[in-house]
């Protein structure tokens, strides 16, 4: 395995091609580990991992912490919601405290954009940037990548839509950045009111129709409405969301093709995604939460080799 350009992963942004191939081949190997009945390598055995994670998460937290244990490293968890930051603390004061308990590498999630990537320039530990803010959300980038190449093989030339509130998604930018990097062409679709001004200075084609989207893409990468980033209506109800940009079976039967449906979670059933489309044998969304364990294990794994 060759190492990585990086000593921490803060975004797709900091990464070139090469890095983003050694992780997805790492992460191929380390599938096959988490698939075998012993699902435990002693890879970072002598490596210590805080999960410092300052807003609520579920599927990234657990990942992040099961990928941990199964290269058998320690693990440390942090909620800033019971900490001492709730008396003021600042956050390098509490990290270096982390830190100064021997912990070796810190995994991130903060509601301030740029946050791990001024961790990374004040602390000797590796950083991983597990979601800041609307900023960049890389390993589920990275994730959703390896879905898509697990599915669909090479991805150069592949054609990916991102539907929904792109404006509010860390996912999106990331998986922007990622996927042009792998060769595939990118669309973004949704109400004009969440899709950024200037988007289209990334090389990205935009579109504010569903069907028109669905129609032109191989994959389908649907993001949430994310309500708790929204301060002001971006439109008028979601009932009306659902109208226009939601999708179900029934529009993806209707296409003259076969296409891959994608959602990094949580799914906010009936308003981006009906049930019967969630469930259908388009969606490949509990692969991905799959496979974030296995994409997590190669980062972490990569990275301690720095």
């Amino acid at each position: 395995m060759t190492k990585l350009s990086v000593r921490h992963l803060l975004g797709i942004k900091n990464l070139n091609e090469n890095d983003i191939h050694t992780i997805l081949d790492t992460a191929t190997q380390f599938k096959d580990v988490i698939n075998r009945p012993i699902k435990k390598v002693p890879s970072l055995r002598d490596i210590t991992i805080a999960n410092v994670f300052f807003e609520n998460s579920t599927r990234t937290r657990l990942s992040f912490e099961l990928a941990e244990k199964r290269l058998s490293a320690d693990v440390v968890n942090f909620s800033a919601s019971g900490s001492s930051v709730k008396k003021g603390e600042t956050l390098l004061d509490t990290v270096n405290n982390i830190l100064a308990m021997k912990v070796d590498m810190i995994v991130m999630r903060h509601s301030s954009p740029g946050a791990p990537h001024y961790l990374s320039t004040r602390i000797p530990a590796n950083v991983v940037n597990a979601g800041d803010g609307t900023h960049e959300h890389p390993t589920q980038a990275l994730l959703d990548a390896f879905s898509m190449r697990e599915k669909l093989g090479d991805l150069t030339g592949k054609k990916i839509a991102i539907i929904g509130d792109i404006t509010h998604s860390r996912v999106a930018l990331s998986n922007i950045f990622c996927l042009q990097k792998l060769g595939a062409e990118v669309m973004v679709c949704g109400p004009s009111t969440l899709i950024p001004k200037h988007l289209d200075e990334l090389g990205v084609k935009i579109s504010h129709n569903v069907k028109e989207a669905l129609q032109w893409c191989d994959v389908a990468n649907v993001l949430r409405i994310q309500l708790e980033r929204q301060q002001i209506k971006y439109f008028p109800s979601l009932r009306e969301y659902s109208l226009y940009y939601g999708i179900n079976k029934a529009m993806l039967d209707d296409l003259n093709k076969e296409i891959v449906l994608m959602h990094p979670g949580p799914i906010n059933r009936g308003v981006e995604l009906s049930s019967d489309a969630a469930d259908s044998s388009h969606s490949i969304i509990l692969n991905q939460v799959e496979n974030g364990v296995a994409v997590r294990m190669a980062v972490l794994y990569l990275l301690a080799q720095q």
